[in-house]
């Protein structure tokens, strides 16, 4: 059997394995990306240079969502993460 090598998750996988390692038990939350923009001017040599766009993803967020937030991008900690004592309680971590 081949060694798995490479696993892909979904932006709302992703959002439910954050709430579980930061124990969190109740509330609703949604994954928020933070994106830098910059431009360079890129290619093989210094005739083929073009004019491009570069976006780096700097960082992984988790925010309580709004009421209006899409339903698709919410997770509620306690369906995903039930508190296996029966107590609320929600991790603190500085951002």
């Amino acid at each position: 059997m081949p060694e798995v090598t490479q696993y892909t998750v979904s932006h709302r996988e992703v959002l439910e394995l954050i709430v579980k390692n930061l124990n969190i038990h109740e509330g609703k939350w949604m994954l928020v990306v933070n994106f830098g923009f910059t431009a360079a001017n890129i290619g093989s040599g210094p005739e083929d240079a073009l004019p491009t766009a570069l976006v780096q993803v700097q960082k992984l967020v988790i925010q309580q969502a709004t009421p209006d937030a899409p339903s698709a991008l919410v997770v509620d900690a306690a369906e995903v993460n039930p508190d296996p004592k029966g107590t609320k309680s929600v991790a603190k971590r500085k951002s």
